[in-house]
């Protein structure tokens, strides 16, 4: 049983700092001990960077934690054009990289994050030291053929009609930040108040007239029709030299990668899998993550068994 406290943070948080890629404004935190080894902590889609503060605590004293809001989430600037796509992510992910002076960097990823985290690590494998994605390779083969297998035809009015559905819809307002809060914990029945109170307060923005509204950007939901075919993505995987960990919830709706073939496209990758645990593992088991990410990302060995790792 994963008994974590979450409490407030102990001693100063991290510092707000902005870099620049494709001429957008973006956001992050950096934890400080610069003389350190460097570490990325990237988010997921429609999360911010200070959902990381849990694990950014615990690992601040022997790492440089840098933690980015991808463009169109948290505090970064939004896409001018409303088009959110994996090339973009992974540009802003090159170039804070690039501009830091951070390779080889290790990197934490969860989801979306995890997604353009492996897509680098494959693109700039010298660049990257040790890679722990937490269901971050995206849907599974066959939810990738039903999505890629119909005609680009198809998929491109397929597309134009969501964006034309996004440009209408309005940013949600809540009345107060306790019914925003509420939202939060039904997402996640696994957030403990705290957790829940804490995403929530760095999650949302106050509009002009008091109600409350979240950070990222709608047009964020909307997926571009042209992304990587499955050869493409093998080959980035296959390209993947560092060691890598592949983190999963029993809960999720994630498809395991030792179970449809996926991690057969990788050098050096280990799965584990966590009972009790959702989407979000780094919440819903911060205590047994550490316990497993903690001696993986320093290079040491990695405890044989931890209670509901599989």
């Amino acid at each position: 049983m994963d008994s974590t406290q979450y409490t407030a943070l102990q001693g100063p948080g991290p510092t707000s700092r902005v870099f620049f890629s494709q001429r957008l404004r973006l956001h992050y935190v950096d934890w400080g001990n610069s003389s350190a080894p460097p570490l990325i902590l990237l988010h997921g889609g429609r999360d911010h960077c200070r959902n990381w503060d849990w694990v950014a605590e615990r690992l601040r004293q022997r790492w440089h934690v840098i933690a980015p809001d991808l463009r169109g989430h948290g505090d970064s600037e939004w896409s001018r054009t409303g088009t959110y796509s994996m090339i973009g992510y992974i540009y802003d992910l090159a170039q804070l990289i690039h501009q830091l002076k951070l390779a080889p960097v290790t990197i934490v990823a969860h989801s979306l994050g995890g997604n353009i985290a492996i897509r680098y690590s494959g693109i700039h494998p010298e660049n990257v030291a040790r890679l722990v994605a937490i269901e971050g390779l995206g849907p599974s083969p066959k939810k990738h053929a039903e999505r890629y297998g119909k005609p680009i035809e198809e998929r491109m009015a397929t597309w134009i009609e969501d964006q034309r559905k996004l440009a209408g819809r309005l940013p949600r307002r809540y009345p107060t930040i306790e019914d925003a809060y509420a939202r939060m914990h039904e997402e996640n029945k696994h957030l403990s108040p705290e957790q829940a109170r804490h995403l929530t307060v760095h999650g949302v923005n106050q509009n002009e007239d008091g109600t409350y509204s979240w950070k990222f950007d709608n047009y964020v939901r909307s997926w571009p029709p042209d992304d990587l075919d499955m050869a493409d993505l093998e080959r980035l995987w296959s390209r993947i030299t560092c060691p890598t960990m592949l983190v999963y919830g029993k809960e999720s709706w994630a498809s395991d990668p030792r179970e449809d073939g996926r991690i057969q496209h990788f050098k050096n990758a280990t799965v584990a899998r966590f009972e009790r645990a959702g989407h979000w593992v780094h919440h819903d088991r911060l205590n047994d993550f550490m316990a497993l990410v903690e001696p993986f990302i320093a290079g040491k060995p990695t405890p044989q068994s931890i209670a509901g790792v599989a």
